[in-house]
């Protein structure tokens, strides 16, 4: 009887000593501990103790690094959406869709929104006035509804002002302009490049929307691509798309939260200038594909070119 009682607490304080090992690989390596439980025994139940105190410590001092580094609690970022045509509107649902739910984000998305006159109703008013009391493009994306918490924004100043996340959706010749028109970005901030196109020559060098975007804003910039149109991802139709970006892993994994949806699945690689340069070199297939239909090739002919 005395020689089974010493091997149960053998075991037990072995098992013991390898859950405080495995605490202190946890604390020493800055995670969380309060999720290592051990048994009901005894011992264990002292270990436990132990664990919960590391655990204090280790919550402690996460609060008083996040004091001294000036971030007391992370803060939902802003989103805004910089381009409200067709294909702006359609990504502006799903992000808009996305705030709404996902704690890591503020609800409303801003939507810089050019300013044009439109008659709705039999009366003249600003597009900007008519999409937020009636939450419809009805110049760009007629008969499709944007969420509630969409705002359109004519001026760009403001509607920039205090994002931490760009969405780009604008044809690429006015790139530059409009980045001169909103002035310096929030410190921090970074971009998503949904423009397809803008590829341009610098140099004798071939140069990407991205790379123009990247040098007038001075900051980050993703870029997301794939073979959709626009009025279908805004009918909720299943689609897909990429995001290349060479951003930290965890704001890669913050921006696919930001797009990806049950409709809209989305994944993340690093290989930036190749999912942009997919991006473009996909319109030139579909032009293919289109011209063997309009000719009534076969499906062989239509296949070899997209293959």
């Amino acid at each position: 009887l005395k020689k089974s009682i010493a091997q149960v607490a053998a075991k037990t304080l072995a098992s013991a000593r390898q859950m405080l090992q495995v605490a202190r690989v946890f604390y020493n390596a800055g995670l969380p501990v309060r999720t290592l439980r051990s048994g009901g025994t005894p011992c264990n139940r002292i270990l436990d103790r132990l664990i919960q105190k590391l655990d204090t410590r280790f919550q402690t001092g996460q609060a008083v690094q996040r004091h001294f580094s000036g971030q007391a609690s992370p803060q939902p970022r802003k989103v805004t959406v910089v381009g409200s045509g067709n294909w702006g509107c359609a990504i502006a649902k799903i992000v808009a869709q996305n705030t709404a739910t996902l704690p890591e984000f503020h609800d409303t998305v801003a939507m810089w929104m050019f300013e044009e006159e439109v008659e709705h109703m039999g009366v003249k008013m600003k597009l900007s006035e008519v999409f937020n009391q009636s939450k419809e493009n009805i110049k760009y994306l007629p008969g499709i509804q944007l969420p509630q918490n969409v705002v359109a924004e004519p001026d760009v100043k403001k509607a920039v002002a205090d994002a931490d996340i760009l969405v780009w959706v604008l044809p690429h010749q006015f790139v530059p302009r409009t980045v001169q028109n909103m002035g310096t970005p929030k410190p921090g901030a970074m971009s998503v490049s949904l423009i397809k196109g803008g590829l341009e020559l610098e140099g004798g060098k071939l140069g990407l929307c991205s790379d123009v975007l990247r040098k007038l804003l001075q900051h980050s910039v993703s870029v997301l691509m794939g073979a959709n149109v626009a009025n279908e991802v805004a009918q909720g139709q299943f689609c897909e798309a990429t995001l290349g970006s060479d951003a930290p892993a965890e704001a890669q994994a913050l921006l696919v939260k930001l797009f990806d949806c049950q409709d809209f699945r989305v994944r993340a690689v690093d290989d930036i200038a190749g999912v942009e340069l997919c991006g473009a070199l996909k319109n030139v297939v579909a032009l293919g594909a289109g011209f063997c239909d309009g000719l009534d090739f076969g499906g062989n002919t239509k296949a070899a070119i997209i293959r």
